[in-house]
């Protein structure tokens, strides 16, 4: 099946490719609507003269790539709430002074050991009519007034702008939140809040309330904590309250997917519904029949899962697969895929730049296109063997489709990752049916004993299993540097291999060579740009200072004390390692004086101690050293000052307006970020 022939291909493709440009070059929403405009004139008259000249087809073809990409960019520049004029970003008061602000919650996320966290609509500031989402972080108490999804809350405070990492390669918690229209913090106390007796009660409220009940009845099923909160990630997804220990066993052994609510477990319970109603006959009233069912116990299941992004794009899949099924057309399983993939595009856009959402669809495609090349490959007659390769192909199949973009946003692979899913399959299986018909009863009223039992020990296996399989530690690969250049070419390497396992020829043999070849370029040219590379990076790390010095590979890392030195189990130096295709040459205790590439560099800590005979460039300041500052910038008369981390937030106000007299550039890391010298 030539999966490019499709029509809906050729739509799709320029569609995604608007996104991107959208995206990334961010361009007039004006602009790019008088470009839709004078396309879709195009586009019509193109298609009234390829009617009646078969030769006028192509100008029509590329005027439908045209569109189609077009389309694609104001959909994102419409779904991007800083455009709406009275998104909260608009109002600069509110970031910079106390207001009064009204939100809805919409949403509960995982607490920390602080507080409670959600996401909330803004509703109005000062009164005034403000929309946008925002995170809220209400401190924990000992008072237990729980607050409810759909609560209207009213608070004076101010909002906090959501910081970009302070540091190099490490994930940028700003951008992620932004992805999802998230451009700002609000903290507050529970004493300071005023609720509204008036409820939201919208489909996120009944579905919270319909969640709460069930937690409460499996609560007073005397359910064990740890198997629940797993529980309730596996059918609900529900992840906010599992222990950091457990989701660790699940990443290393491999199997963090299986506490992510995804197609794998909405084609359970789709299984599942079809299993039950395979008594109806299959006229077309049975058909249709079913076709309801399906499609409304998906969508409760959506309801009671709290309408996360992963679920909801699992239940559009296989709504799809279902109606496919109903129209007798299940066989072409990639218009299904595409279908759902552009009707969730056009809703949520920004759903493309989510890392789950790319996974899942990598994956599927990857299940449907590879997985019957590898089950060619061997053909055994024993019926549980079949069982255990078919399960091997399907988690290659998925493994090899995912594994580039694993190694771009993970830098790490599971290497028993096969053995994880022959070993969780069977037990998923039935923690699969057995959780839905515990959470069915726990719907309406507290499950019965002997269920609850059963299914707790399921799931106590289960995490036993992981658990195992995730304590060969040296099976999991860390720290594995991998860029944009390696995750295209590496596609690509397995794309043209693929093609050409399915039908050799001289030319896809031709296209496999060609793509090792950009692959090994890609090597070469990485690793060339980075053995001309020099660079000094001063880091952000509260009461500790951390810089390095790179040459190339090669890292020099200086610390202001011998645990800091044990570089290697440090997040913050570790991330840069990876991240820059680097090794750590030697550690060293941190001097009062450096050069790099030519500059002095001269560092004052807490001993305030420092040397009047060197003029350096650039001044450090460390570990709040008492010093009057005045007096050594008109000393030493450096070109810039720069205060880690490390250093008190008053000290650092001091410090300002001292560089502001004497119009010296002051760098505070806690404020700016990392400084980088190259």
């Amino acid at each position: 099946m030539k999966v490019l022939d499709f029509p809906l291909v050729k739509i799709t493709i320029p569609f995604i490719f608007g996104l991107l440009v959208s995206y990334y070059c961010q361009p007039p929403l004006k602009a790019s609507l008088i470009f839709l405009g004078f396309s879709t004139i195009l586009f019509c008259a193109s298609y009234f003269i390829s009617k009646r000249n078969k030769k006028a087809k192509t100008f029509f073809s590329i005027n439908s790539f045209l569109i189609s990409f077009l389309v694609g960019i104001c959909v994102l520049l419409f779904h991007t709430d800083t455009f709406d004029k009275s998104n909260y970003t608009h109002s600069k008061t509110v970031f910079e002074n106390q207001q009064s602000i009204t939100f809805t919650l919409r949403e509960k996320l995982k607490s920390n050991d602080y507080n409670d966290r959600y996401i909330g609509l803004i509703n109005s500031i000062d009164d005034k009519v403000y929309s946008g989402r925002i995170i809220v972080n209400i401190q924990k108490d000992s008072l237990k007034n729980p607050l409810i999804i759909g609560n209207t809350i009213r608070v004076e405070t101010t909002l906090q702008r959501t910081v970009s990492s302070k540091n190099p390669n490490q994930f940028d918690y700003a951008k992620y939140l932004s992805d999802k229209q998230i451009y700002a913090q609000l903290y507050c106390k529970k004493s300071e809040i005023k609720v509204s007796r008036t409820i939201t009660k919208d489909i996120w409220y009944y579905s919270g309330r319909l969640h709460s009940s069930i937690l409460k009845n499996l609560e007073s099923a005397h359910f064990n904590k740890d198997e629940m909160n797993v529980a309730l990630a596996l059918i609900l997804g529900q992840q906010q309250e599992i222990s950091a220990d457990i989701i660790k066993d699940y990443q290393y052994s491999g199997a963090t997917h299986v506490l992510s609510v995804s197609g794998l477990h909405v084609g359970f319970i789709m299984l599942f519904i079809m299993f039950v109603l395979k008594p109806i006959p299959n006229t077309r009233k049975g058909s249709a029949i079913k076709l309801v069912t399906i499609l409304i116990s998906l969508a409760g299941f959506a309801v009671i899962s709290g309408l996360s992004p992963s679920v909801l794009r699992s239940v559009v899949m296989f709504s799809f697969v279902a109606i496919g099924n109903h129209l007798r057309r299940s066989g072409n399983i990639y218009h299904t895929l595409l279908v759902s993939l552009l009707l969730i595009l056009l809703f949520e856009p920004y759903f493309l730049f989510d890392v789950g959402f790319q996974l899942s669809y990598l994956a599927l495609f990857f299940i449907v296109w590879l997985q019957p090349e590898l089950n060619k490959i061997w053909k055994p007659k024993n019926k549980f063997i079949l069982y255990i390769w078919n399960a091997l192909t399907v988690s290659f199949a998925a493994q090899i489709g995912t594994l580039p973009l694993c190694l771009y946003y993970f830098h790490q692979f599971p290497g028993l990752f096969f053995v994880t899913n022959i070993i969780i399959l069977p037990v998923l299986s039935f923690i699969m049916i057995a959780g839905i018909i515990v959470m069915i009863f726990a719907i309406f009223k507290s499950p019965p004993e002997i269920l609850v039992y059963i299914f707790e020990k399921s799931i106590f296996i289960l995490n036993q299993l992981i658990h195992y399989v995730a304590s060969f530690e040296s099976f999991v690969i860390q720290g594995i540097s991998f860029n944009f250049y390696y995750l295209i070419t590496l596609y690509l390497v397995i794309i043209s291999a693929t093609m050409w396992s399915q039908k050799p020829s001289y030319n896809k043999l031709i296209a496999v060579f060609i793509s090792i070849i950009l692959f090994q370029s890609a090597l070469i040219y990485t690793k060339r740009e980075i053995s001309n590379q020099k660079e000094l990076i001063v880091y952000n790390v509260k009461k500790s200072t951390l810089i390095s010095s790179r040459n190339g590979n090669s890292i020099t890392l200086f610390a202001s004390d011998t645990t800091s030195n044990k570089s290697s189990k440090n997040n913050v130096f570790n991330s840069y390692l990876v991240g820059n295709f680097s090794v750590l040459n030697k550690s060293q205790k941190l001097k009062n004086v450096l050069f790099f590439k030519g500059h002095k560099i001269s560092i004052i800590d807490s001993t305030g101690i420092y040397a009047n005979s060197i003029s350096p460039e650039i001044l450090i300041l460390t570990q709040s050293p008492k010093i009057n500052l005045d007096r050594v910038l008109t000393q030493l008369q450096p070109k810039i000052i720069i205060a880690d981390g490390s250093n008190s937030y008053t000290l650092q106000r001091i410090w300002q307006i001292s560089c502001e007299k004497k119009n010296i550039p002051f760098h505070a890391t806690a404020e700016k970020g990392f400084y980088r010298l190259n």
